[in-house]
């Protein structure tokens, strides 16, 4: 069902175009992303499609009956309330519908009504129905809902009591998120979702919004997020929104094919033209080819040229390189604490790097992975133990707070105070290479913004030419585009590096080797973060099996030997048939996505006139489409017997 359509919509500020003959669709169950540059207008669709801003042009179509949940950009939850009761404030409907089947209970109980055989059964025929239609809206387990969904978001060691008036600007942002999800709209539209959420966060939020009944159209710099997530990606684009079907890393394929089949167009064409004009000038002054010359001069006026295709918007472009090699021990840690004063938030901390290692640090919030990286670079002292490093070591320090910044000079000096010897004009070209032209250097620090700011002291880091480069969430503020360049930089970097990021899809490019912080060590991993999770889940797996058998071990003196033993292993089978049936979920939930992605690229295929036009592939697209969805109904019944067992 097509729950929203948008047909040429366009609009400007002034005189400069933000979105221009822009058209969406979206259909139930569908999972969208908007992507596009910084400033593309994506926010800007969103607010037009909720109604929150005006469009000069086109037409925006839904149905009266579809309900929409939009969550802005870091907009926080303001409320009087308590965090339980402003969630429980959802399902008044569902409230009052309890109370009446109350009334509806109390009246069954009557005696003078049990006398009354036939207006008890009126009553017992409607409290039957009206029970039944409460059961289907989740009148049973919107407590239930409330509970996980509160939990889901961080919000489980809290007092559910709290007033939210007092919550940090984050908690509110977390707290709106969750009032939406609960409210269940049929089209979800969510800017930035994954703002102030950590990692443990982000992924409960995949698996909630893979499972979420409505549709949703997301805008999100967050590329795992978008991988895990979507089908269907539309990219806006120079005023303009091209879909894609797929997620994120299939939206990339797909437009370098596109692009590089378009530049091969172009460049026939050119040849084309280039061919002709050579003939008309050879031939055009010759009394016996001059005919020939003026035809190919018609076929020659008659050719739509094409536009030569850009490959990209303007972007960052830069490199780190290194002004000597370290040795192969680039640093070594010793039983090291840190935290602040008498607060040790991690300790017996040991751990080494070599040269040319990509080591990612991961751990919960608050564990202090910031803290160890400010401990490494001596901007704080070890609470105890210490940290060693090997010849040669140079260090680059990048603060996701950029505290290193002075925000009362320009650009310009920022840049050239700290390399005095530099030549303006050199100063201005590495700028220009970080997206700061003519008078942009001119800019004070403090009026930039947090995008503006990262690219500065990236700028200062990589002219530090150090051999050791630690970064702390170097992608925060960063668009999707910087995120590949700064990613691109590092891939080819000859030196070490040591982060922490929230990014996964960065930590997956980036790291050979992951770090765990623990309150009491840290776990060393060989691989990037994919390989991490895998390994924590097969940890996890074997210590339920060791603590099975340690339990079953344990039981054997209260009872017979024999009766353990079995108790035991038809435990163990029952475990191993619940592994069997999430792993068959999980496989059903990949080919569901993967047909109904099939399903949606038959159908657009079918608006193409090289097929419409052709009644043959038109009766092969309506065969695939309907063999699918005879699939999915099949497979969508498997799922709801398996979820439900």
């Amino acid at each position: 069902m097509i729950l929203l359509q948008a047909e040429q919509i366009s609009k400007s500020y002034g005189v400069e175009t933000i979105l221009q003959d822009i058209s969406l669709q979206i259909q139930t169950g569908e999972r969208i992303g908007l992507v596009g540059i910084n400033g593309a207008g994506k926010s800007t669709l969103m607010k037009i499609i909720v109604g929150e801003l005006g469009y000069d042009t086109g037409v925006i179509r839904t149905p009266k009956e579809v309900t929409m949940g939009y969550l802005a950009q870091n907009s926080g939850l303001e409320s009087d309330r308590t965090i339980y009761n402003e969630m429980l404030s959802v399902f008044t409907h569902l409230q009052a519908e309890e109370q009446e089947l109350r009334k509806l209970e109390e009246k069954m109980g009557d005696p003078n009504i049990h006398a009354d055989e036939k207006k008890y059964q009126q009553i017992l025929n409607e409290y039957s129905s009206r029970s039944e239609a409460f059961k289907e809206k989740g009148g049973y387990s919107y407590e239930a809902s409330i509970r996980g969904v509160l939990h889901g978001l961080r919000f489980a060691d809290m007092d559910h009591n709290t007033p939210i008036y007092t919550l940090s600007g984050g908690q509110k942002t977390r707290l709106a998120l969750a009032k939406l999800l609960l409210q269940a709209p049929d089209i979800l539209l969510l800017d930035e979702p994954t703002n102030y959420l950590d990692i443990e966060t982000l992924s409960w939020l995949e698996v909630y919004l893979q499972n979420y009944k409505g549709a949703i159209l997301v805008v999100s710099h967050d590329r795992y997020f978008l991988d895990k997530l979507v089908n269907i990606v539309y990219e806006i684009e120079r005023t303009r929104a091209t879909r894609y079907t797929g997620n994120y890393s299939k939206f990339l394929e797909l437009k370098a094919a596109k692009l590089e089949q378009e530049m091969r167009r172009f460049e026939k064409q050119e040849e084309e033209i280039a061919r002709l004009e050579d003939f008309i000038a050879r031939n055009i002054a010759r009394a016996s080819t001059t005919k020939r010359a003026q035809s190919r001069r018609k076929t020659l006026d008659k050719i739509d040229r094409m536009e030569k295709p850009i490959g990209g918007n303007k972007s960052a472009h830069f490199s780190f390189e290194v002004a000597k090699m370290s040795g192969n021990n680039v640093i070594k840690a010793f039983n090291l604490a840190v935290g602040y004063d008498d607060n040790v938030l991690s300790r017996n901390l040991s751990f080494e790097l070599e040269r040319e290692e990509r080591v990612a640090l991961v751990g919960p919030n608050g564990i202090g992975k910031s803290t160890l990286l400010k401990t490494i670079v001596g901007k704080l002292k070890a609470q105890a133990g210490m940290v060693d490093f090997g010849s040669n070591v140079t260090i680059g320090y990048y603060d996701q707070e950029q505290r290193d910044l002075n925000m009362t000079k320009t650009i310009l000096n920022e840049i050239w105070d700290d390399y005095p010897n530099m030549q303006e004009k050199d100063v201005r070209t590495l700028l220009g290479n970080f997206l700061f032209s003519g008078d942009d250097v001119l800019k004070r620090i403090g009026d930039l913004s947090g995008g503006e700011r990262a690219r500065v002291s990236l700028a200062k880091l990589m002219l530090k030419e150090a051999n050791f480069l630690i970064f702390d969430e170097p992608t925060n503020h960063l668009d999707i585009i910087s995120k590949e360049v700064l990613e691109n930089a590092l891939y080819d970097y000859p030196g070490t590096i040591l982060f922490v990021s929230h990014d996964r899809y960065f930590l997956n490019k980036i790291a050979t080797r992951v770090l765990e912080l623990s309150p009491d060590g840290v776990t060393s991993y060989l691989g990037n973060y994919d390989y991490y999770v895998e390994k924590k889940i097969e940890l996890a797996e074997l210590a339920a099996e060791r603590a099975e058998k340690s339990a079953a071990a344990d039981a054997k003196p209260t009872g017979p030997v024999k009766e353990a033993a079995l108790n035991y292993e038809q435990n163990k089978e029952v475990k191993r048939a619940e592994r069997q049936r999430q792993r068959r979920i999980e496989e059903i939930e990949a080919r569901i996505s993967e047909l109904e992605t099939n399903v949606a690229k038959w159908e657009e295929e079918l608006c193409l006139p090289e097929i419409y036009s052709d009644h043959t592939l038109v009766k092969e697209r309506n065969d695939l489409i309907a063999q699918a969805r005879t699939e999915l109904e099949n497979l969508f019944e498997e799922w709801t017997e398996l979820s439900e067992g």
